[in-house]
């Protein structure tokens, strides 16, 4: 199939199992992926907008330059992450979690 090829898929109700393919470019509108499972998946470059990702969970993922704008981070956490260089509003987390440590009393 060519580059310029592509499937069109309206008001489906289906589940899809895909494996080694090239869905680079693909485009996802009014969708309902809740409950979909990604393996082994290249995201890289995604864009991501007026989404529910609720509940959400990611393991073993790289988020290098990842960007967040606008979003609901109530009950968020990050656990066993790698923040060296990662900011929120231009603070570096590392120095905010520093800065934590070092108020706290011994325990």
């Amino acid at each position: 199939m060519s580059e310029e090829e592509s499937i069109q898929l309206n008001r489906i109700d289906k589940r899809l199992a895909v494996t080694q393919a090239c869905l680079a470019g693909s485009t996802f509108n009014d969708v309902n992926l809740s409950g979909a499972s990604f393996d082994d998946v290249n995201l890289s470059d995604a864009h991501i907008s007026n989404a529910n990702l609720s509940g959400w969970q990611v393991r073993d993922v790289t988020l290098k330059g990842l960007r967040v704008a606008q979003a609901d981070l109530r009950d968020a956490s990050l656990v066993d992450c790698l923040l060296t260089g990662m900011t929120i509003d231009g603070i570096l987390v590392t120095e905010m979690i520093a800065a934590w440590r070092a108020d706290r009393p011994e325990d």
